[in-house]
């Protein structure tokens, strides 16, 4: 088991322990935004899959709060995640890796994990969570080779999270924001 699994396992772990001990603790606790849904997207470094899955579903649908965290977060988001969504429309120059530790005791209707292998290595965080999922992908910030390779395992990175986060957009969330009212859409794609 690598480092990163073991500390994905370990960081998830004292999350939900923490989670059932202390879930509106002060300062931690944020109410939900009336009319929102909240998601949270869970990976190690909150570096590039959830920094990318996140700006797409941010991008998508205003009524949406969309937050990213990491198990153990990078100092900076990768510059081909950055690059990679510029070319899709979508800017998340501005986000910075987030530890998951932030977020707890706040109450999240999602909690997704884009690790390749955390539905198997790491445990579900407990709180208040709507549902859990999985939606996983492979570590394009492992890519080997020329930046014009490493761009290129980005490029397709992203468009496999941009088809499966808008499956889970379509079939999980947009019934659920009709209801709140109209769509404030900030990109088709």
């Amino acid at each position: 088991m690598s480092w990163s699994l073991i500390s994905c396992h370990w960081e998830l772990w004292s999350l939900a322990s923490m989670s059932l001990l202390i879930p509106f603790a002060a300062g931690l606790a944020q109410e939900a935004k009336p009319g929102n849904i909240r998601v949270l997207i869970l990976c190690t470094g909150n570096s590039a899959r959830s920094q990318m899955s996140a700006g797409f579903l941010q991008s998508w649908d205003a009524r949406l709060e969309v937050h990213s965290a990491g198990t153990d977060p990078s100092p900076r988001v990768n510059p081909f995640a950055i690059e990679a969504m510029k070319e899709a429309g979508v800017d998340i120059s501005g986000g910075h890796p987030k530890s998951v530790t932030q977020f707890l005791g706040q109450p999240f209707d999602y909690v997704i994990t884009v690790c390749d292998d955390a539905d198997q290595n790491c445990p579900n965080s407990r709180g208040k969570v709507g549902k859990r999922l999985h939606i996983g992908f492979p570590d394009p910030a492992r890519a080997t080779g020329t930046d014009a390779e490493k761009l290129e395992t980005f490029r397709r990175v992203r468009e496999n999270i941009r088809k499966r986060f808008r499956e889970f957009y379509e079939m999980e969330v947009r019934e659920k924001l009709s209801a709140i009212g109209p769509r404030t859409t900030l990109s088709e794609d």
